[in-house]
């Protein structure tokens, strides 16, 4: 700061040793200055008047190169002057005005140009002159050029001249807002910020005028509590004791103050919110606790914890969690935060076992999300859980039995013994067991002793065994009042013995009459390895003659293939399998030989082949079987006839018979020759005006439909009868109708046409009258007399809209 004020001092008696320069005449020179000069002299033609005077530049006219010009010194104007105005600035002198007739004029930014008029210059005399006061805010400074002009021509090189605007404190500080919001922690130590505070000063900042100081006024609800950097305007904590349970908000009142505090003045509110820290430890509410849960319930809630926190709540300050620190050893209880984050849910982790321990003493502490700030006191409940005893399930133990036995077993074989425990042991209760879900029937169970026997033959390969096990769901209860019952499982493992015959897979094969690829046979044995493959396959009878087939000791695939080329037909192969154990089993194989070569694509068997064996009884029963139905259903369709014709009443004398239709006329169009159309027409032949009428049959008697089934009626008899009632009712709709096509009407609102002439010959006909005849005759007016114009295609092109 001092170093400074011994700057601008400096600047100070730099810049009145220049004005006391320029009063002597003794101005300093440079290159490139405005006033012409020599190193050593003044210039010439120079002379100094009362009031400053700002001279153009010289220039020699016989010399060759341009002197060294004086420099114009920066004119200084302060802001703010008071009136009246005009105020006198500097007058502009030229070196030439003695010799002839000189005109200034001034050009620039607030001369002719915005801000314009704020500078003026007097033609004859060149006192230049600001005619308003100035403002430094505004514009610190402007650049003005001199003109010297002779008779409009100029007579000097244009002159710069710099005005400075000098400032004046005139602008108070302005904080950047207001108020300022800070925000500090309860547990702050001394020293530690805060928040800064700034403001602005339009003022000139090289100079007093913008030099700010800042200052606390005033702090609520407690002072001295926070402190303020002079300088800087940032505020920190004066001093330790921030509570925000006790006062969450301070407000302070900041002034700024310029001329380094002693000048112009403003203020600021300051508000500074306590932030919560994790000062306060929550606080059980309510402890010891006792309370009670039955015994092998898993995940059931025992009690819910309340607890209190001074801290801010919702915060991780308040927000609660919790764990037991004694009594459960064996981790037979979790506990949770509830979802207020003030609560603790203390529930079983494990079914709880009243045979084994029937009361806990829990102890349970409690803390927040976060450490804690400071050294506080945690708080802990004690609970005490009383577990109730009840009726448990007896227990298999292991709860999965595993037997084995052969699928061939005799019936009262045994399979396993089987026993369940009663973990309620001062009840002395006995237990019952029972088989559940025995889907084959296999087995059965003393329901005393628990033994398993074999009741009916087995069968390893049974839809009801997986993997070679049979699985039983065993049940074991006891006998109390309110039995309970507890479940075991039993896996028989049947050993496989060798009791099924192999078999060919397909029934049917295709080949090739020349070259043929063999058709492969899949065999299978529903026998377990060691029972099954590998196979082998022999021909029967005659079947060896044509036919060949071998076998592969390493998969189930038999290969069958004829020894000469076959004609294309139908072939049966007879075959028999053999197993590892030689058991085995006959198959007949279909076999269809194609009129092709290699594989079988497409097979194509001529009209003319053979069929070397004929169709099989099968299929002599089948087609024996269709036949009678066939002619089962001919009978009945004949007799459904017969029972029709007898129910049908016609309601016209004459049945109908087949008609020719033709379609190829514009006459009337389908036409019955030989119905009496007289029979529709009732008395339409002299009523010309109506153009249709309905038929209505004779008077008959209505049938009688009935409602309801008389007394042990068939049903079949009671719709047949109301169905023949309907068909017979002529009263039904539709009528049949005649409709006239033939007809006009009576007449026409127009007159007749007949009296218009017509003739072949091309004379030309005036038909003019046309139009008069009414809007009837429009149109034909427009066609015969010329008032439409020929068709043009152009103009009706599509997409073009015409209005009609």
């Amino acid at each position: 700061m001092t170093e400074n004020r011994r700057t601008l001092k400096a600047l100070s008696l730099l810049c009145q040793c220049l004005a006391f320069l320029a009063a002597a005449g003794m101005q300093p020179c440079c290159l490139n200055n405005r006033i012409n000069c020599t190193n050593t002299e003044t210039p010439r033609g120079k002379h100094l008047e009362q009031l400053p005077t700002a001279e153009f530049a010289h220039v020699s006219g016989s010399l060759k190169r341009m002197k060294r010009d004086w420099v114009i010194p920066v004119i200084n104007f302060p802001e703010n002057v008071r009136g009246p105005y005009p105020k006198f600035v500097v007058k502009i002198k030229s070196n030439n005005e003695k010799r002839v007739a000189i005109t200034y004029s001034i050009t620039g930014p607030g001369a002719d140009q915005p801000p314009e008029g704020v500078f003026t210059v007097d033609r004859r005399s060149g006192v230049l002159s600001v005619s308003q006061p100035l403002d430094r805010e505004n514009t610190a400074k402007y650049s003005l050029w001199a003109h010297a002009l002779n008779e409009g021509i100029k007579a000097e090189k244009p002159m710069e001249l710099i005005i400075n605007v000098v400032d004046q404190n005139d602008n108070a500080p302005e904080f950047t807002q207001n108020p300022f919001y800070g925000r500090v922690s309860e547990s702050a130590d001394t020293g530690d910020p805060v928040i800064k505070v700034t403001a602005v000063d339009k003022d000139d900042p090289q100079t007093y005028n913008a030099v700010i100081r800042y200052r606390i006024t005033a702090q609520t609800p407690t002072e001295d509590m926070f402190a303020m950097n002079p300088v800087s305007g940032a505020i920190s904590v004066k001093a330790g004791g921030l509570d925000r349970e006790t006062h969450p908000e301070y407000k302070l009142t900041v002034e700024a103050a310029d001329m380094e505090g002693g000048g112009l003045t403003t203020t600021c509110a300051v508000i500074i919110s306590i932030a919560d820290s994790n000062d306060n430890a929550p606080q059980f509410t309510g402890t010891p606790i006792s309370t009670s849960v039955q015994e092998n319930e898993v995940g059931v809630e025992v009690m819910r914890l309340k607890v209190t926190d001074e801290d801010e709540l919702g915060s991780p300050n308040a927000n609660t969690k919790y764990s037991i620190i004694k009594g459960d050893e064996g981790g037979d209880f979790n506990v949770t935060t509830g979802s207020s984050k003030m609560e603790g849910i203390l529930k079983t982790a494990k079914g709880l076992d009243f045979e084994r321990s029937p009361v806990f003493t829990l102890l349970v502490v409690v803390t927040n999300e976060v450490p804690f700030s400071g050294r506080v006191s945690t708080s802990t409940a004690t609970v005490t859980v009383t577990v109730t005893d009840k009726n448990e399930p007896p227990v298999f133990s292991p709860a999965e039995i595993h037997a084995s036995i052969s699928e061939d077993a005799e019936t009262q074989s045994s399979v396993a013994e089987l026993r369940a425990k009663d973990p309620d042991t001062a009840r002395k209760q006995s237990v019952r067991y029972k088989l559940h879900n025995d889907t084959a029937r296999w087995l059965s169970i003393d329901k005393d002793s628990g033994s398993v026997k074999v009741k009916s033959n087995m069968d390893r390969e049974s839809h009801y065994i997986k993997d070679s096990k049979y699985t039983v769901l065993v049940l074991a209860s006891d006998n109390d009042t309110a039995p309970a019952t507890g479940t075991g499982t039993l896996v028989v493992t049947l050993s496989d013995v060798n009791d099924h015959h192999p078999v060919i897979k397909q029934r049917k094969a295709s080949l090739c009459n020349s070259d043929p690829f063999p058709a492969l046979l899949d065999i299978v044995d529903l026998d377990g390895p060691g029972h099954a493959g590998p196979f082998t396959v022999e021909l029967q009878g005659e079947h060896r003659i044509n036919w060949t087939i071998s076998t592969n000791s390493t998969n189930d695939v038999a290969a069958l293939a004829p020894r000469r080329e076959l004609s294309p037909g139908d072939y049966n192969v007879l075959m028999r399998i053999y197993d590892v154990g030689t058991m085995y089993q006959d198959s007949t194989l279909d076999v269809e030989v194609c009129q092709c070569r290699g594989a079988v694509s497409t097979c194509f068997l001529p009209h003319a082949a053979p069929r070397l064996h004929g169709s099989s009884l099968a299929t002599s029963v089948l087609g024996g079987i269709f036949g009678l139905l066939l002619l089962l259903s001919l009978l009945l369709l004949l007799l459904r006839r017969t029972r029709r014709s007898e129910k049908d009443v016609p309601l016209l004398e004459d049945e109908p018979r087949d008609n020719v239709f033709y379609y190829d006329e514009e006459g009337g169009g389908e036409e019955d020759r030989e119905y009496d159309l007289n029979q529709l027409h009732r008395g339409l032949d002299n009523r010309p005006e109506v153009f249709c009428t309905d038929v209505f049959p004779t008077v008959q008697s209505r049938p009688c439909h009935r409602l309801q089934l008389q007394a042990d009626e068939e049903i079949v008899k009671f719709i047949e009868d109301n169905l023949h009632a309907a068909d017979s009712d002529p009263a039904a709709p539709p009528y049949d109708s005649l409709l006239v096509f033939d007809y006009e009407g009576a007449g026409s609102d127009a007159s007749s046409l007949s009296s218009i002439n017509s003739s072949d010959s091309d004379e030309e006909k005036d038909l003019e009258s046309l139009a008069l005849w009414g809007p009837r005759f429009s149109r034909l007016a427009d066609l015969y007399a010329g008032g439409m114009d020929e068709d043009n295609d152009t103009e009706t092109l599509p997409g073009k809209r015409e209005w009609v």
